[in-house]
């Protein structure tokens, strides 16, 4: 459940370390909550810093940059249809372009399968481990 100044770890190599929640994108169930498979809008907290002779293609965030992200794992328990509870140690998100594409080339920690249901197969397909 993440909701408004909500901050959630970056597992792309989009550059991006920590972004902070300001609204989530979809319809108005669940009060303003997003849950894993959902897209927000987030400002990045955090960035990697930017090297001197990195290219600006190399850096696609900068700190203070407002972006798309869809939650990828929640510290809140999810409840699956077969009746278990999957629970993560931390919030974390994959930024997202404005085509619902994603910034980054690689995926680096555990995702939900859950992502796999909500239209996010490209996700789900890079990750390492998925739960």
């Amino acid at each position: 459940m993440i909701g408004l100044k909500g901050t959630l770890n970056v597992i792309d190599n989009s550059g991006a370390l920590l972004v902070e929640c300001v609204n989530v994108l979809k319809q108005k169930v669940n009060n303003g909550w997003g849950s894993v498979g959902d897209e927000i809008v987030c400002v990045v907290k955090r960035a990697r810093p930017i090297s001197g002779q990195a290219s600006a293609s190399a850096a696609k965030v900068r700190q203070g940059d407002v972006r798309r992200a869809v939650i990828v794992r929640t510290r809140k328990p999810v409840r699956r249809p077969d009746g278990r509870l999957v629970r993560f140690d931390d919030n974390a998100a994959v930024l997202l372009n404005n085509k619902r594409e994603m910034l980054g080339t690689r995926i680096g920690g555990v995702v939900s399968a859950d992502l796999r249901m909500k239209g996010w197969g490209k996700i789900v397909s890079l990750a390492p481990k998925v739960v």
